[in-house]
C-alpha cells in the first residue's frame, strides 16, 4: 500500500449477501473446498442458494456423488425445496432418487437423466412418484437399453413439458452397421406432452419421417424441431407438419438425408419459419433455389457443408427479400460461393448480422475480409479461414494483423472471434519475431476497442 500503511479491510467485513453472490461464480467443487476456511464461510457455501442447480455428472465436469445415500444426504441438506435444476447420471437414476425428487423437490423445473453409458436399467416397477412440474427434460438414450421400464412409470408426470431433448448415440455409433432398436417410445411421450414446445431428437438412429408424422398429429404447440444427425428423415411427412404446427418457427436438419421430391412438395410459403438448418445435405441447387425463395423470411439459415448452395441460389434469395431481418448466417465449406457473390451480399444485409460463419472456403482470404469487415458494424460472433491450407494450396499467405486491425476499428460488439488458417497460412508482422509476441499485439495492440471481446481463437497447428 501507499505509504507503507496495511490495509485493515477484510473480506469478512463484506455483508453476506454480497459473499453469497460472490460465490455464485463458484463451482460446487469450489465451495466444498472453501467450506474448510472457517464456520461462516462454511456456513455460507452450504446456503441452498446456491445449490438450486446441481450437476451431477463427473463425464461432463460435474460433482462426483458416488452413492445413492449422499446423494440423498445432499438433497436433504444443500438443496431441499429450493432444488430447480438437475443433471444425474444412471447409477443415480433409482426408485429412491426419484420419489425423493418427486415428493420434495417441488421447485424442480429441469432434469437431465443420462443413460448414455449405462449396460443395464435398474427395476422401476414399484416406482410411486416422479417431478410432475418440470418443463424441461432431457434423456440421454442408450443404444442397449429399452427405456419403457422407466417411462411408463412417469408418462402421467409429463404433461407440464414444454421442453423435450432426447439425445441418440450418433456420435458413438461404429462405422460398420449395427442393428438398430427403437429403444424409446415417442408416439407415447407426444400423447402426454400437449403443451411441448421444442423438441429435439439429436443423433437417433431410429427416428424417421414416420416419428415426425406423429409430432405433428398432437404437438400442435411445436415452435421448434430439431431432427439434427437423424439419418433416416427424408422429408416425405413435412407437409403434415407444416399444416398442423402453425407455431413452428425453427427448423433444423442438419445432416438429415432429405430428397429434393419430398422437400419441394411441402407448402412452405404457408410456414412461420424463420430460422432453418440444412447443414451438410445433398439438396440440388435447383431445389434449395425454390424452396428457400418460398419460406415469408429468415432470422437465422445455416447451409454449411452444402456443395450446391451456390451464388444463383444466395442471389436469389436476395432478390426475393428472404434476409430483411437475418441476424445470423452459416454458409461454411460451401464450395461453389464465389468472393464476388458473397461480398455483394454483405454489403446489403451484413449491417444487421450479428452472427456469420464463412470457414472452410478458400477465396475468402485476407482481401476478402479486410474489405467485408466494415460491412459487419454489429457483428458479435465471426469464424474465419480455412484449416488445412496444404490441401486448398494457398499461394500466399494471410496477414491477420489486418483482419485484427479491421475487427478492431469496425465491430465494437464483438464478443467472440475463431480464425481457422494454420500456421502454415498465417502471416504476422514483421514487427515481432516470435508468434506469441504478434498474439500479444493483436489482443493487447489491436481489441481495446472490442472491449464486449470475451473469446478470440487462433487455430492454427
Amino acid at each position: 500500500m501507499p505509504g507503507g500503511h496495511t490495509s485493515s479491510f477484510r473480506i469478512t467485513r463484506l455483508p453476506e449477501k454480497l459473499i453469497l453472490r460472490i460465490f455464485s461464480f463458484l463451482t460446487h467443487t469450489e465451495l466444498c473446498t472453501i467450506a474448510r476456511v472457517c464456520k461462516q464461510w462454511r456456513r455460507l457455501a452450504y446456503d441452498e442458494e446456491l445449490w438450486q442447480s446441481l450437476k451431477l455428472r463427473p463425464e461432463m465436469g460435474g460433482l462426483s456423488v458416488p452413492t445413492v445415500e449422499d446423494f440423498l444426504n445432499l438433497i436433504n441438506q444443500r438443496s431441499g425445496e429450493g432444488l430447480r435444476y438437475l443433471e444425474i447420471s444412471s447409477d443415480l437414476i433409482t426408485i429412491p432418487v426419484l420419489e425423493e425428487l418427486g415428493n420434495k423437490c417441488t421447485n424442480l423445473r429441469y432434469l437431465t437423466l443420462d443413460f448414455s453409458n449405462a449396460m443395464q436399467l435398474h427395476d422401476f416397477n414399484e416406482l410411486m412418484a416422479f417431478p410432475g412440474s418440470l418443463s424441461y427434460l432431457c434423456i440421454c438414450l442408450s443404444d442397449v437399453i429399452f427405456m419403457e421400464g422407466l417411462m411408463r412409470k412417469i408418462y402421467t408426470s409429463l404433461s407440464s413439458l414444454e421442453v423435450l431433448h432426447l439425445i441418440g448415440t450418433f456420435e458413438m455409433a461404429a462405422e460398420e452397421e449395427e442393428e438398430i432398436y427403437e429403444v424409446i417410445n415417442i408416439s407415447k411421450i407426444r400423447a402426454h406432452t400437449p403443451n411441448l414446445r421444442v423438441i429435439n431428437l439429436f443423433g437417433i438412429s431410429f427416428v424417421d419421417d414416420s416419428h415426425v408424422e406423429l409430432l405433428a398429429t398432437n404437438c400442435l404447440q411445436l415452435e421448434c424441431i430439431a431432427l439434427n444427425y437423424c439419418l433416416n428423415v427424408k422429408g416425405a411427412t413435412f407437409p403434415m407438419l407444416i399444416s398442423n404446427c402453425k407455431k413452428l418457427k425453427t427448423l433444423l436438419l442438419c445432416h438429415c438425408s432429405l430428397e429434393d421430391q419430398y422437400i419441394m412438395s411441402v407448402p412452405w410459403e404457408d410456414s412461420t419459419i424463420c430460422e432453418l438448418d440444412i447443414s451438410s445435405t445433398e439438396l440440388s441447387s435447383e431445389c434449395l433455389e425454390y424452396f428457400l425463395s418460398r419460406i415469408p423470411g429468415f432470422a437465422y439459415l445455416a447451409a454449411a457443408h452444402t456443395d450446391f448452395f451456390n451464388d444463383t441460389v444466395l442471389k436469389h434469395l436476395v432478390d426475393a427479400n428472404k434476409f430483411q431481418e437475418l441476424k445470423a448466417l452459416d454458409l461454411s465449406f460451401c464450395p461453389a460461393l464465389t468472393e464476388a457473390a458473397v461480398v455483394s451480399f454483405l454489403s446489403i444485409h451484413g449491417k444487421n448480422l450479428k452472427g456469420l460463419m464463412l470457414n472452410g472456403n478458400p477465396v475468402l482470404a485476407e482481401y476478402f475480409w479486410t474489405t467485408v469487415i466494415p460491412f459487419l458494424p454489429n457483428i458479435q460472433i465471426c469464424v474465419l479461414g480455412s484449416p488445412d491450407g496444404w490441401f486448398f494450396k494457398y499461394n500466399t499467405r494471410v496477414h491477420v494483423d489486418q483482419i485484427l486491425h479491421a475487427f478492431a476499428q469496425n465491430c465494437p460488439n464483438l464478443t467472440a472471434l475463431e480464425i481457422q488458417w494454420d500456421q502454415d497460412t498465417l502471416r504476422f508482422s514483421d514487427k515481432s519475431r516470435k508468434f506469441i509476441d504478434k498474439l500479444r499485439y493483436a489482443l493487447f495492440g489491436h481489441f481495446p476497442v472490442c472491449m464486449r471481446a470475451h473469446s478470440i481463437g487462433l487455430l492454427g497447428r
